[in-house]
């Protein structure tokens, strides 16, 4: 039993990670302040979120003050008070609807914290850690029409251009860390762009391209060129306003009869990770949660297992990082009961789980593959654990392609035309032109068939007149 422990130990490497509160000025990117934090059990307002090493010190050791993220995020406004009519509209519905403001407030307890240190580190002003609430109402399984993802709404190209993984096995702008650093970056940029904090938001929304053509546009003419005197659309021109009356309801929430969750100045989650794979369920379980729990702090990754080559960062409740270690280190079964390959030829499903030696139908469930279809050279397959495959690979891991499928009669090579089968062709045509003639005249005396959306929209239009 000792063995497999020490074993374990050895295989496993977690890094625990914890952001910071506003004590102390020590930098958590040293490491003697890394030991220091595992045997007080401190925290400072620093920039870096201390390690520990679980192999060496106690995920118990860790505490931090108690004491209202509210108050510290009031303190850190520095936008100009608005009275604007837009605001204050913005302010008259969020007020009007103090449901939906405690779902996102309470909603937001999970991350805020994490995002207010960020904010704070990078000396930006405190508003923008409410950004999320006009963004996704701080939901990070987000997705809107225009396929932006995520608490920050990433669209997958900007999310590229901040190194946002988005592959078969997880997508970064759900993820709680990956997504806000980079959210925070592009803030930042378009801040250095427009020298302003409205128009680096605007631009956020709207995009840099369109907010400079805006600023270029009002040049030409002599006009004003802030947020206010540009021409934008409405979304954009309500995006700002809303952000306001966000903080203007957080700095007095009494005022409009509102009430705020309490929400306490420490960390929420601490962020776990192992070089092994692991499946979902049992991560939940290890951590004492249910997959639903579990799935809500960890939205970014897309199947059932985790893949201990990607460096996976799990999120877990303050409380529960310890039992996760704990349970981890004890457990003797086996860690993950899936892996994926590359499919180099284009095969059948069948085909792959006999050379594979796993069961077809397992296969096609996990992968939504319908009966009939070919999976195409390149794509990734999960596949059961076992057989001839263990963990997923570090270059599959980080660059799994998409499963690409095709329809097994599609895939087929048409039959090649034989002499028959000309000859056949030959007899069909018409023996001299004169029946060429009077075949194509009878044709022309045929009517011709209406296309079928036009005959459908003709019957719709009849049934109206008819109704």
């Amino acid at each position: 039993m000792m063995q497999r422990f020490f074993r374990l130990l050895t295989i496993l490497s977690v890094a625990t990670v914890l952001s910071a509160c506003a004590t102390m000025g020590e930098d958590w990117s040293d490491s003697s302040s890394n030991q220091q934090v595992a045997k007080t059990g401190k925290y400072s307002k620093s920039g870096k979120a201390p390690k520990v090493n679980i192999d060496k010190d106690s995920v118990a050791a860790l505490d931090a003050p108690y004491s209202d993220l509210w108050d510290r995020i009031r303190e850190g406004f520095e936008f100009p008070e608005s009275t604007s009519p837009l605001m204050i509209k913005h302010v008259r519905y969020y007020s009007s609807r103090p449901d939906y403001v405690d779902r996102m407030m309470s909603r937001s307890s999970r991350y805020l914290f994490y995002i207010v240190e960020e904010v704070e580190r990078r000396k930006m002003p405190m508003e923008l850690a409410l950004l999320p609430f006009i963004e996704s109402a701080f939901n990070p399984e987000a997705f809107s029409r225009a396929k932006a993802s995520g608490m920050w709404q990433f669209m997958p190209a900007t999310g590229k251009d901040f190194k946002l993984t988005q592959n078969v096995f997880r997508d970064e702008r759900r993820d709680v860390i990956q997504s806000t650093d980079a959210a925070l970056d592009y803030l930042q940029r378009l801040y250095r762009m427009f020298g302003d904090w409205e128009l680096a938001l605007a631009a956020y929304n709207w995009g840099e391209g369109n907010v400079s053509k805006a600023i270029k546009r009002n040049q030409a003419k002599k006009l004003p060129t802030n947020y206010a005197s540009l021409k934008m659309p409405d979304e954009t021109r309500n995006y700002v306003p809303k952000l306001l009356a966000i903080k203007s309801i957080v700095a007095n929430p009494k005022s409009y009869g509102l009430t705020l969750p309490k929400l306490e100045n420490h960390p929420y989650f601490v962020i776990v990770t192992t070089q092994k794979d692991i499946d979902v369920d049992l991560a939940a379980q290890f951590a004492r949660m249910t997959v639903e729990e579990f799935r809500a702090m960890n939205p970014s990754f897309n199947k059932p297992v985790i893949l201990g080559a990607s460096e996976p960062q799990i999120l877990l409740p303050f409380g529960r990082a310890e039992s996760f270690q704990e349970n981890l280190l004890e457990y003797a079964g086996p860690l993950s009961s899936w892996t994926a390959i590359r499919v180099a030829n284009r095969e059948t499903v069948d085909q792959l789980a006999t050379r594979l030696d796993v069961d077809a139908n397992q296969v096609r469930q996990i992968n939504n593959i319908p009966k009939g279809m070919r999976i195409k050279a390149g794509s990734t397959v999960l596949i059961p654990r076992g057989g001839k495959v263990g963990d997923v690979a570090e270059h599959l891991a980080n660059n799994a392609s998409k499963l690409m499928l095709e329809r097994e009669a599609a895939a087929k090579a048409k039959p090649k035309t034989t002499a028959n089968n000309a000859n056949a062709a030959n007899a069909k045509k018409p023996a001299n032109k004169q029946s060429a003639n009077k075949q194509t005249a009878n044709n022309a005396n045929k009517p011709k068939p209406k296309p079928k959306a036009q005959a459908d929209s003709k019957v719709a239009a009849n049934e109206k007149k008819a109704n």
